[in-house]
């Protein structure tokens, strides 16, 4: 059994797996697999050869707990999934949340309300960004890596797995906290090793490097390696390391 809303509009050549729910003014382009199970909520727009697959949810409007410090009450706009894109079992895309071109989001990641992710980047399997971050294109964030809300990452940047930012320096004490959330900002081509954390309001440099198990409580220098707990300047990365001589023009 299927549910189609009677407004719904498929696009030629698109298939619908058992159980799925399609809602109400949703588009979904031509040529796209839907697997079995995957829900679509009101106004949800899907590009051409997208492929979905079993038990994702698209377009889910956010809870919102009494004591949410960064949830809000509005209705977001209707999600937007770009042309090509794959979207794994159990990925959640919230409302407000809008993909671009060949992007890939693994199994059981989450994407919540006010993203922006770029063309062709990989969102991981199990992989949390929360709310008002934008993401760029090319970029890489792997298994079970944590993109706090308010957060910034410039095109091909990579995040290695198990990666945790922060955005709230009174850790959920005190009235200041509301007035001081602050993301983390990570500037073109910037890598964060296996493991690291990152401090609230800290920027990553252009090309810059937190190493595996760093804890980076400052800004990092553009163009060099930071290690240590807390992580220091390392040495500079590698001039056959940069962006510049990857042949990465975009």
């Amino acid at each position: 059994m299927v549910q189609i809303d009677e407004t719904a509009r498929l696009g030629t050549g698109t298939t619908v797996g058992a159980f799925s729910v399609i809602g109400r003014n949703v588009t979904i382009g031509t040529g796209c697999v839907l697997g079995s199970g995957v829900v679509l909520h009101d106004g949800v727009t899907i590009g051409d050869h997208v492929r979905i697959d079993d038990h994702a949810v698209i377009g889910k409007q956010p809870m919102r707990a009494p004591n949410s410090a960064v949830t809000g009450d509005r209705a977001h706009d209707p999600t937007v999934v770009g042309p090509r894109c794959l979207v794994g079992t159990h990925a959640v895309l919230y409302a407000g949340c809008r993909l671009g071109e060949k992007v890939l989001v693994a199994d059981l990641a989450t994407i919540r309300e006010d993203v922006t992710v770029g063309d062709f980047t990989i969102v991981g399997r199990g992989v949390a960004i929360e709310n008002r971050c934008v993401i760029g294109r090319y970029c890489k964030l792997e298994t079970n890596a944590y993109i706090t809300a308010y957060s910034t990452l410039e095109d091909r940047v990579f995040v290695a797995p198990g990666v945790l930012t922060s955005n709230d320096n009174y850790i959920g004490r005190t009235e200041k906290r509301f007035a001081a959330f602050r993301g983390v900002i990570v500037r073109k081509g910037g890598r964060l090793g296996v493991g690291s954390v990152v401090l609230p309001g800290r920027e990553i440099g252009h090309d810059a490097v937190v190493a595996a198990g760093a804890v980076l409580t400052r800004d990092a220098d553009a163009g060099v390696i930071h290690a240590g707990v807390p992580a220091r300047p390392f040495r500079d990365v590698p001039d056959d390391e940069r962006l510049e001589a990857q042949g990465w023009i975009d």
